[in-house]
């Protein structure tokens, strides 16, 4: 079964957060990274993973997703610092396929 994922992007000043959904962290970070798409995380310059959570089924991911963006800052905030304090980006040393 193909695992899921929701995760936080964050800027270089860690002032913006951002939560997506995904069933290919690795690949949907790449296109954060590189800007392929257009709009919020590229505008506000969001590239930086600092947390996520894996799921068996794009469907638990996306009711967690919408749980988590119900939530106020702290609430963010908070589940980032319990597993993540210094705001590093996770993905700082993936390899990511480009092919």
């Amino acid at each position: 079964m193909k695992k899921s994922y929701v995760y936080f992007l964050t800027n270089k000043n860690n002032t913006v957060i951002y939560i997506g959904v995904t069933s290919d962290i690795e690949k949907r970070i790449l296109q954060h990274k590189t800007k392929v798409f257009k709009g919020f995380t590229s505008k506000y310059n969001c590239n930086k993973l600092v947390y996520f959570e894996e799921f068996d089924s794009i469907n638990q991911a996306i009711v967690r997703e919408k749980q988590l963006k119900s939530g106020n800052r702290k609430k963010k905030e908070d589940l980032i610092n319990t597993s993540n304090p210094e705001w590093i980006d996770l993905s700082e040393n993936w390899i990511f396929d480009i092919n």
